[in-house]
Order: structure tokens, then C-alpha cells, then sequence
């Protein structure tokens, strides 16, 4: 659609199934979507879990933490950094990663990782 950004169109697609993005469980993607701080950042998912990113292209940020499941999930810090949560619903796994977003976590931007602006001049 236009006017779309790529995090817009990434979770549109996903959510209706299309097959010419990467898919996840669609119970664990539409309780991702209905919380706005993680509708603004870009979704990947990828071997049974749902990870965010500030950016839309590779390298992603992998800075943030994610949901791992479906119908019971787990939510890990960064990397696998710690655990989060465990034996979750996918909303309470969706809150849970919001509640531990870093308070500077905005809307994804266009582009790799790390930010264009982070590198000294």
C-alpha cells in the first residue's frame, strides 16, 4: 500500500499469511501487533520465536528482547541474555516484552544496524 513503511507492510503481510514474508505462530504475532510500542518495530520470525528490531534491514539491532512458543511462551532477554518469563499466554508474553523495552526504544528506522547517526563523525 502506499506510503506504507517497511515495519507497516512487514507486520500487514505477516498477519495475512502471505508467503513472500517470514511467518510465526499467528497467535504470538497478533498479540505482538495489538501492543503499539511492538506494532512500531520491525518482526522477525524465526525458529519458533518472534524477535523485534529498531531497524528494518540486516544487520538487525538484536538488542531487545523477544517471545520464544506459541501456546506457552517464554520471553528472553537480548540474545537469550536471561529469562524473562516462562509458561506465558502470547498477550502476557507480548506485555512482558514491552515492560522490558529500553525507555529509548522508538518506531523502527529504514536501514541497517547501528543507526546512520551513531558513528562519530
Amino acid at each position: 500500500m502506499a506510503g506504507e513503511t517497511t515495519v507497516e507492510r512487514t507486520w500487514r503481510l505477516m498477519l495475512a499469511g502471505d508467503p513472500t514474508v517470514r511467518r510465526g505462530d499467528p497467535a504470538v504475532m497478533a498479540a505482538a501487533y495489538a501492543e503499539p510500542r511492538l506494532r512500531a518495530l520491525f518482526p522477525f520470525p524465526s525458529h519458533g520465536c518472534l524477535t523485534f528490531h529498531r531497524n528494518s534491514q540486516f544487520p538487525w539491532s538484536n538488542d531487545l528482547p523477544f517471545i520464544a512458543g506459541s501456546t506457552s511462551c517464554s520471553v528472553y532477554g537480548p540474545s537469550y541474555s536471561s529469562v524473562l518469563g516462562e509458561g506465558l499466554t502470547p498477550r502476557e508474553a507480548a506485555a512482558l516484552v514491552v515492560a522490558n523495552l529500553p525507555s529509548d526504544c522508538g518506531p523502527a528506522y529504514e536501514g541497517p544496524w547501528p543507526p546512520p547517526d551513531s558513528h562519530p563523525a
